[in-house]
Formats: structure tokens, sequence, C-alpha cells
């Protein structure tokens, strides 16, 4: 069933771009309030000198600092394999909500057995505030958000609406750039393309915003769209059958290496964002699964 969306809520997006992981976080001000949600916060690491700071993260709280902002929900689109979240963080100083789909216990099954994570670790998606599932709805200021369930990339992948904008996480990428990857574990090519339709469902005039770009051919980094857009020029979607979809992106898949920070990402990003816990000495690690993923 496709969602009412009210075109006439227009609410102001600004997007923060991360170089180091070509991730756009979001800030979205409800247009009747101050209050706002932030989506899909970026953690900076040194992997290779196991260093986390918070650069990317301090400049949008002094954005909603700056801005007079209430902060109400940070959502994460789906756990994220390429970059760590910055949600606790951010939460710690500005309050909010954390929300994310509730097939993160899925994905917290799944993972914590690669890692090998004993009993203390979690897997009722408890370390996040509330599990969106598909149709549910929450309110940023006055603005009634809805949370649509779009699996394919991830079991957990979800679209969030909110008035005439829409956050697609990896579902989608920019027209040039088609479609995220479908084969990490639990994924599935063809629910992210019946997952696509549901987000084309919506009305043409409906603004897009990707969770990552990459610039194709060179290109300037580019992060709105429309979904009239994405019908008429994507290039795995427009044209295409669902099996000519699933065969491409399958194929595609097959070349594709490892995302450089998918070990620590899921790691963190399964806690809601928090890092593993320290030991007796208070040190905090993470773990390499050897020819584990």
């Amino acid at each position: 069933m496709t969602p009412t969306v009210d075109l006439s809520v227009k609410p102001e997006v600004t997007g923060f771009f991360d170089p180091a992981t070509n991730t756009i976080s979001y800030v979205v001000k409800d247009p009747a309030s101050p209050a706002c949600a932030i989506v899909d916060s970026v953690m900076d690491i040194d992997y290779a000198a196991g260093r986390i700071t918070y650069t990317h993260a301090d400049e949008i709280i002094a954005f909603v600092r700056a801005h007079g902002l209430q902060l109400d929900w940070l959502i994460e689109t789906h756990v994220h394999a390429d970059h760590l979240s910055a949600a606790p963080y951010i939460q710690r100083q500005l309050g909010g909500r954390i929300g994310i789909g509730r097939n993160i216990t899925m994905v917290q099954d799944t993972f914590g057995k690669i890692f090998n994570e004993g009993t203390e670790f979690q897997r009722d998606g408890s370390q996040f505030d509330r599990l969106f599932d598909d149709g549910d709805t929450y309110q940023v200021g006055d603005m009634t958000c809805i949370a649509l369930h779009t699996p394919g990339h991830t079991p957990a992948c979800m679209t969030h609406v909110m008035g005439d904008a829409a956050f697609v996480g990896d579902t989608l990428f920019m027209p040039d750039g088609g479609s995220a990857r479908a084969d990490f574990p639990g994924g599935d090519a063809g629910q992210l393309y019946d997952s696509i339709q549901k987000v084309l469902s919506l009305p043409d005039a409906t603004r897009l915003f990707m969770c990552h770009d990459y610039g194709p051919n060179g290109r300037d980094i580019r992060w709105e769209t429309t979904v009239g857009e994405e019908k008429a020029h994507n290039i795995h979607i427009a044209g295409k059958s669902r099996d000519e979809f699933v065969a491409l992106r399958t194929a595609r898949d097959a070349t594709l290496a490892m995302p450089k920070l998918i070990i620590p990402s899921l790691q963190v990003n399964m806690r809601g964002g928090d890092l593993p816990p320290a030991d007796e000495s208070g040190k905090r690690f993470l773990k390499v699964p050897i020819n584990g993923i």
C-alpha cells in the first residue's frame, strides 16, 4: 500500500557530505517548528591507527545549536557497512531518540555469530529507542513521518518519508548511480527491486535523498533527486523488468570488493553506534573474523 504523502509539507533539509565514506547525513527541520531529525550520522575512524574522532558529528551538532533546533529523532536507515554511526554521541549532547527498522534483530543475530559475540550482546534491538515496523508513524515537531520497510540491501533497511522528502538509505542511488549491492548476508536482489518499486510508487514530485554518492563519471557529488527522475532515468531500473534487474544486480555484485570499513562498521552499528564494551583494563577492541564475512 502506498502511504499518503503530504507534498505541501516541505521540511528544510541540510546535507552534510563525508568525503572519507561518501556518506551524506541530514538535518531535517519541521517547517512549522524548531524540531528536527538527524538521518544517518557519521563517526570518524582512522582504522589503521585505531582512532575514533567526531569531526563530522560535531559539525552537525554545531549546526543544530546555531539554528536553535530541537532534536527529536536520530534515524538510522539501516545497519551501515561502510561507516560508523555517531548517533549515541550526538544523543548525549542534543537528546532525541534513536530509531531503526525492527529487522535489526536479524542483523544482530547474523553478525553477533560472525563476530563471536557472547550472551552479553543483546540481539533484541534494545540498543535502540524504537524499532520501526512497516508503515509506522512518528513525529518531528508537527510533522508526521512514515517508516517504510524497504529490504534488499539489508533486512533492516527502511525509507523514511518526512513531508515531501524521503530518505532512502542505500535502497537507491542517484539516477546515474543505479542501486546499492544486495549480496550482504540477508540481502536479496529481488527484494531490493520490490523495495525500489515501493519507493517509486510515491508521488513523482517527492524529493529523494541518498545516503551515498560517488560522483559517477567524474561529476560533482549530488544527493537529491525526485521519484519522477528515478523512474525515468535510473540506469538499473528504468525500462527493466524484475528479472533483468536481478540479473544485472547479481552480476555486478560478484565484481565488488567488501567495503573497507565493513568490519568496524558492523560491530559498532549493530550496537546502535556504541563501541564494544571495555575489557578489565578499560580498553576497547574491534574484532577481525578470519574468513568470516
